[in-house]
């Protein structure tokens, strides 16, 4: 079992990100071998000389190989861009690069994200600290403890403010000669160009429906049914795909909303229509932070072997307490809260987009997201004219746009349902 049997719809990428680490792996081997027979040929006073002269081989190696030390990962959210990054350092790290018939103990502790050598920052948080980078910094700088690479990946490397980058850049410009850096985002142009030019982009494609599809199926338990409407309502992003088909909550909610857009006749339903997205949107977070925070709760007790209602040791409280800290669990539920928020734009734009393939005759060739929902999205196509359901389109960007600078949410889509109310 590859390491990279759990990235969906980028086969090319894995090629050439497997050929890498292969490449790196044996030049990394054949400058071992140059400083082992140097140690044994030369003088001992020659020996810190001729080290550095095959860490300077390797590095050239590394350069022909192509194996860059600083990483620009984009893709749409839910293209695997995180779990393609992580599959990339199983592959640098493990002696099969990842290719083994089994896991080894390396690519294990890499996934369970508990290796020494490999550091991934994600976070909860509306924005990246830079107190947060500055301790990333720190960790590059660090020789590899077992591994032949200290590798930072940075999820979300977008939700860094300017400062933060700035910190950050001189870092992935020069980085340690030990050090790769992996960051993550939706697209080049969410990152500053400073860093873009000082990293090796490599772009996501969207997973097809029939590649998504086929990983649902084999990684829960839904008929094929609900995995192909799951994809099909999903628009390639993997993980959301997955909720719909695991969480019949959240797939109920969609269809509400979708139901409710539609159904829009008066600025009072659009109002009404807010105010129930923004519960729905609520509850969801806190139903899904209160369930992580549990399962963190109960893990911290599996791991120090003590059980259920059992007392916990004085020195262990402070620990276990700071689990369901209430300051960091609010906002861990604002940020979930806005995630469902933007999955929700996603979804209202996905009519309008049902509108316009229906507006140009293109159903046989593009096909509809909301096949269930076709009916009344055919009426509503006819109501509104093409420049309309752009209009629409972009009244849903700035709305993404409002949220994305902190705006009052219930006031965001107040103004969004407003706006699109034929």
């Amino acid at each position: 079992m590859s390491v990279w049997d759990s990235i969906v719809g980028q086969q090319p990428t894995v090629e050439m990100l497997s050929t890498l680490a292969e490449l790196s792996a044996i030049a990394n081997r054949h400058a071992d071998d140059s400083i082992a027979d140097s140690t044994l040929s030369n003088a001992p006073q020659d020996a810190q000389e001729t080290e550095q002269h095959n860490r300077r081989e390797q590095n050239e190696q590394r350069v022909r190989h192509g194996l860059a030390q600083s990483w620009l990962f984009c893709g749409p959210p839910g293209s695997g861009r995180s779990n393609l990054a992580r599959a990339f350092a199983a592959a640098l790290e493990s002696p099969d690069h990842g290719m083994g018939d089994r896991p080894s103990n390396v690519t294990q502790q890499i996934l369970a994200g508990t290796h020494p050598d490999v550091t991934v920052l994600s976070t909860d948080k509306v924005t990246i600290g830079i107190d947060e980078v500055r301790g990333l910094i720190s960790q590059s700088e660090q020789m590899p403890s077992t591994a032949p690479w200290r590798i930072i990946i940075i999820e979300d490397v977008d939700r860094m403010l300017e400062r933060t980058t700035n910190v950050l850049l001189k870092e992935i410009e020069e980085p340690a000669e030990h050090a790769i850096w992996i960051l993550c985002a939706p697209s080049p142009q969410d990152v500053l160009p400073t860093i873009r030019s000082r990293t090796r982009l490599v772009n996501l494609a969207v997973p097809s429906q029939a590649a998504v599809t086929k990983f649902i199926l084999e990684h829960t338990d839904v008929d094929e049914h609900v995995a192909s409407r799951a994809s099909r309502l999903a628009e390639g992003h993997i993980g959301i795909a997955r909720l719909y088909a695991t969480n019949e909550r959240v797939m109920s909610d969609r269809d509400e909303l979708i139901v409710g857009v539609l159904n829009m006749q008066r600025t009072s339903d659009a109002v009404l229509l807010a105010q129930r997205l923004i519960d729905s949107a609520q509850g969801q977070a806190q139903e899904e932070v209160e369930s992580q925070v549990d399962r963190d709760e109960r893990n911290f007790r599996r791991i120090n072997g003590i059980d259920e209602g059992e007392r916990l040791p004085v020195e262990l409280r402070t620990a276990f307490h700071a689990i369901g800290k209430k300051e960091d669990v609010r906002r861990r539920i604002t940020r979930r809260s806005r995630d469902v928020l933007d999955r929700a734009l996603n979804s209202v734009a996905s009519i309008y987009r049902d509108i316009g393939v229906l507006q140009n005759d293109a159903e046989d060739s593009a096909g509809l997201i909301n096949l269930e929902n076709r009916t009344a999205i055919t009426e509503l196509s006819i109501r509104i004219d093409r420049n309309r359901a752009v209009a629409c389109l972009e009244a849903i960007e700035t709305a993404r746009r409002r949220l994305g600078s902190n705006g009052a949410p219930l006031l965001v889509f107040e103004a969004l349902f407003s706006t699109l109310v034929p």
